[in-house]
């Protein structure tokens, strides 16, 4: 890719020319122009020379694929970096590996700090089982260590770590050798994040927007609030992605709001919704998804935080101060409490303005006919992951194990959520799975389960255009003259068609179809390399030697 520079202003008027362009409004177009930050035009090569001598710069795309930027719709920044710079166990084998991952980590870094780790999980591990308190304490070196599990829903802990924390035993969720769970591992975390200092949380902040600007990741839904991180942690990254250039980025605050008081405060705050991992219920992995039915793998129904009246509640009070509201919700227990405490709110308020703050439910992965169809009537957006079935679906993943096989076909269905019409926003939840955008637009079009499987097309929509829908915008995410100019640059093979059906599972673009192509995502064929994002006109990421 070759680019010729021109002097001017800040946002110049800029030709990319030269490769494919992915656009609804020409599927075939090879070019386009961006002027003041947003789409000016997009068409064909041969119109492209109207416009070369009038622009700032010229850009030679050389082939490359031009797409919308990605949005992920739902991130937590600093955990995300400080896996990245940290003790990242995601990678370990056995228990004995990241015990010695841990030993090695602790003594690189003999600054006496608190250590912090993330991504074990011993369904992975040759032991099948989670590190003891004792040998978390000698890997460590007697330094306080927190380790949560892949899904941040528990973590396991050093003694060390237990003495900062006055009166942890007495906690809901205490367990003298198991992982930590509930209100004791909000404690434990808040004691080792209320470690990190300023500067170490700058770092990891810029470091996950670095990693998410590579990969062609143009905005982020940061998923905060008060049993996650902390308000300095959260508007200080607001401000850091406001000062300087890269993703745009989009807070969630997830506080119960009972009256405008409230609502104003989120505002406040800067966020743009009470909405993210408001928790209704926990996670599958850590046995703390609220379940209709006990795990298969456990004697319990998993944990409720929430109940259909405080959703109601929540619902309501959000929707009369025109705020956006969400929930954490994956057990289809809690899902069913989501649904029915919505409906309690629309009863009240009228279903038109319920619908039309369009409310959002993170994960949804247990889900039934009438769950889904209550999503479609109620308006709510489902924030999925699709990365969380390639990691824990299948007959011998971690879903069958704490489900049995039947119940855990059930999950994730996104094909029904797309025919009951769900609005779709895809999201990786990192660093519970990393960023990863082609990747998670494969594990939809290719989920494990086949019926629940999509097409690519529509999986690229829930990853782009559904991530700015799922925050009130219908103006963006798809390059379209007069939509911000928020886009990615890719190097890839020859661009198909892909239909979640095998018998048809791709095709060659051509005229007939006026289907815009995209990368071939079948398992086993390469990726698309990020070569430049642009946000708003502005690069934030270009690849080295490009």
């Amino acid at each position: 890719m070759t680019e010729h520079n021109a002097p001017g202003a800040e946002h110049r008027t800029v030709l990319l020319r030269g490769g494919d362009v992915h656009s609804p409004a020409d599927p075939f177009a090879t070019a386009m122009v961006v002027e003041r930050g947003h789409v000016a035009w997009v068409g064909s090569e041969g119109a492209a020379d109207a416009f070369a001598t009038g622009v700032d710069e010229v850009i030679d795309l050389e082939g490359a694929l031009v797409t919308p930027a990605f949005t992920d719709a739902h991130v937590h920044t600093t955990s995300t970096g400080i896996a990245l710079t940290g003790l990242d166990l995601s990678a370990a084998r056995s228990l004995t590996e990241a015990l010695e991952l841990v030993r090695a980590h602790t003594g690189a870094h003999p600054d006496g700090q608190v250590v912090l780790g993330h991504g074990w999980d011993a369904t992975r591990w040759t032991e099948q089982r989670h590190p003891s308190r004792a040998e978390l304490d000698a890997a460590a070196g007697g330094r306080p260590l927190y380790l949560p599990r892949i899904d941040v829903h528990s973590a396991v802990v050093s003694t060390g770590l237990l003495d900062l924390v006055p009166g942890i035993t007495r906690m809901a969720g205490y367990h003298p050798e198991g992982p930590l769970t509930g209100a004791a591992h909000h404690a434990v975390r808040a004691a080792a994040h209320g470690a990190i200092t300023p500067r170490q949380r700058a770092e990891a902040q810029r470091a996950a927007l670095a990693r998410a600007a590579s990969l062609g990741i143009g905005a982020v839904h940061e998923c905060a609030g008060p049993d996650i991180s902390d308000e300095e942690d959260f508007t200080g990254l607001l401000k850091l992605a406001a000062d300087e250039p890269g993703p745009r980025v989009f807070g969630y605050w997830a506080e119960q709001v009972a009256d405008a008081k409230d609502a104003r405060r989120i505002r406040e705050l800067g966020a743009i919704g009470a909405a993210g991992d408001l928790f209704v219920d926990g996670s599958l992995g850590s046995h703390t998804a609220c379940l209709h039915e006990p795990y298969a793998d456990a004697p319990h129904t998993g944990a409720a935080h929430l109940d259909a009246a405080a959703v109601a509640a929540h619902v309501a009070a959000c929707t009369e101060a025109g705020l956006q509201a969400g929930f954490h919700a994956i057990g289809d227990a809690a899902v069913g409490s989501v649904v029915t405490g919505v409906r309690a709110a629309a009863e009240r308020l009228g279903l038109a303005r319920v619908r039309g703050a369009r409310h959002r439910v993170e994960h949804a992965e247990m889900l039934t006919p009438a769950t889904i169809a209550a999503f479609a009537e109620l308006g709510l957006t489902a924030s999925v992951q699709p990365a969380f079935d390639a990691a824990w679906g299948g007959s011998d993943g971690m879903y069958a194990a704490r489900l049995g096989a039947e119940r855990a076909r059930t999950l994730n269905p996104y094909a029904a959520l797309l025919r009951a019409g769900v609005p779709l926003a895809f999201g990786s939840d990192s660093p519970v799975t990393p960023l990863d955008p082609w990747g998670t637009l494969r594990a939809a079009a290719f989920h494990r389960t086949p019926e629940h499987r999509i097409s690519v097309r529509a999986a690229f929509a829930a990853h782009t255009r559904g991530g700015w829908r799922a925050i009130g915008r219908d103006d963006a995410g798809t390059l379209v003259p007069g939509a911000p100019a928020d886009y990615a640059i890719w190097r890839t093979d020859e661009l198909v068609v892909q239909t979640p059906d095998d018998r048809v599972a791709r095709w060659s673009t051509d005229p007939r179809s006026g289907t815009p192509g995209l990368p071939n995502l079948t398992p086993g064929a390469e990726l698309p390399v990020c070569l430049r994002t642009v946000v708003f006109g502005q690069t934030v990421f270009l690849r080295p030697n490009e």
